[in-house]
């Protein structure tokens, strides 16, 4: 991943903002937080925190996931947000695109996630020590050998969606880590973070943001 790490320059598109919260759409290509090492110093917080200094952390998305990201403006937000992903209260809808014709219409994988040590930062799915993972999943429309799908992860593993859509026999297409042959062949990972629910740190009114899928 470090040596070709050639993030898009497209400039930051803010989808919200007020006194406490930041909602940004995030480029497919591009870090969440920065890597190791020097090369991988650029990344979305720190464009994020040029144009805004006080923006903080809340949450991350993989490098090839592009869509919805929310940052705090305050510490108090950033408490407050932390804790809904903790406890599972904020409500996530991706877009993708798998590999093949994903039947039935709609359903829900539930299979324990733990990391694959050896090839981290791959996941992989373990009855024995997997921690619980949930996704459920509705077909938006077939094409020749792939499927349009809008996922609804319930719990917020590393990979989740990718890991999910692979143990269906579906890999999500273009995605480095789990995707061969035929699903290789994409402009890039066909997962995007469609929209975001939460609550606002200030009263707690509840506020839906939505990136459009660019694919």
């Amino acid at each position: 991943m470090s040596d070709d790490y050639n993030p898009p320059q497209d400039p930051l598109v803010v989808i919200h903002t007020d006194h406490h919260l930041l909602l940004v759409d995030k480029p497919a290509g591009l870090l969440s937080v920065p890597g190791k090492g020097e090369h991988l110093a650029d990344c979305l917080l720190a464009r994020v925190q040029k144009a805004f200094p006080e923006a903080l952390l809340v949450h991350r998305l993989d490098r090839d996931t592009s869509g919805v990201m929310v940052f705090a403006l305050t510490q108090q937000a950033q408490r407050h947000l932390g804790l809904q992903f903790e406890k599972r209260q904020t409500k996530k809808t991706y877009v993708a695109q798998v590999h093949g014709q994903l039947e039935p219409k709609d359903g829900t994988v539930d299979l324990p996630l733990i990391v694959d040590w050896p090839n981290r930062p791959r996941q992989m799915v373990c009855h024995d020590t997997g921690k619980e993972a949930i996704t459920d999943w509705k077909v938006v429309r077939y094409s020749d050998d792939q499927t349009r799908v809008r996922l609804f992860p319930k719990t917020g593993r590393s990979h989740q969606l990718r890991v999910h859509m692979l143990a269906m026999g579906h890999p999500i297409m273009g995605d480095p880590f789990y995707a061969t042959g035929d699903a290789l062949e994409a402009p890039r990972l066909m997962l995007h973070a469609e929209t975001l629910q939460l609550r606002h740190p200030d009263g707690g009114k509840g506020m839906r943001f939505t990136a459009k899928c660019p694919f």
